[in-house]
């Protein structure tokens, strides 16, 4: 009887390349098209994030702003014994050495403008 050589394939049939490439192919696909979901979702979430900000901006602008209260009444203007006084406390701080002559010049004009 006649034997047949005994092929040795070495590697992957052709059908078996096909497949793999196949699956490759489509893992890549999916992939590619998962990424594009994702920032897709991620673009409408900013676009989202971004409307609302401009809603939340003009909400403000829209709403009147609260005026400031009131400033307090100034003191009545001071006696003038409470100005020879504060210049005497003045002039006794320079003499302790706590402020300079500039200090004390400065001082002394406000009280008296004052």
């Amino acid at each position: 009887m006649f034997r047949r050589p005994v092929v040795v394939r070495r590697g992957p049939s052709l059908l078996g390349a096909m497949a793999t490439t196949a699956v490759v192919a489509g893992t890549a696909s999916a992939v590619a098209h998962s990424k594009e979901q994702k920032y897709a979702q991620q673009e409408a979430a900013a676009q989202q994030r971004a409307a609302e900000q401009e809603e939340l901006a003009e909400l403000r602008a829209q709403q009147p702003t609260a005026a400031a209260p009131p400033l307090p009444a100034a003191p009545a203007p001071a006696a003038r014994t409470d100005r020879i006084q504060q210049l005497k406390d003045l002039a006794a701080l320079k003499e302790a050495g706590v402020l300079t002559d500039q200090e004390f010049q400065a001082e002394k004009a406000r009280i008296l403008a004052s």
